[in-house]
């Protein structure tokens, strides 16, 4: 049951919770998880991203910074040069995610193996 200013509404306890979904349609984004989780380990350049983040193209990976960054996940800094530098990293609320991959990462070692998702395709 959740209250909603003067009126009470009922809830099935099967519905999906909205912050849930919202937290899903996010990280299951292609790369904004692996994103998050590489960044997790500390700061990285553009270019350190790039190396890291196998398969990731120079325009995605843009897109995707740009997104966490707005997002409030990310922040993005750039150290005057020569040469210019700029520099991801974490927010504070970046962080918060991180025990949430580190246990999604664990569970898909031990459950999502591989081979079960190579039988899905």
């Amino acid at each position: 049951m959740v209250e909603q200013g003067q009126q009470t509404v009922e809830h099935s306890p099967r519905a999906c919770d909205g912050a849930l979904a919202r937290a899903f349609g996010f990280l299951g984004k292609r790369w904004n998880g692996i994103l998050l989780a590489t960044l997790a380990h500390g700061p990285a350049g553009f270019s350190d991203l790039r190396r890291n983040v196998a398969g990731i193209s120079d325009s995605v990976l843009s897109d995707r910074l740009t997104e966490l960054t707005r997002a409030g996940l990310v922040s993005r800094t750039v150290h005057d040069g020569p040469p210019v530098a700029v520099v991801y990293e974490l927010t504070a609320s970046g962080h918060a995610l991180a025990p949430a991959l580190q246990e999604l990462t664990t569970w898909a070692r031990e459950n999502l193996t591989e081979e079960r998702c190579r039988a899905e395709r």
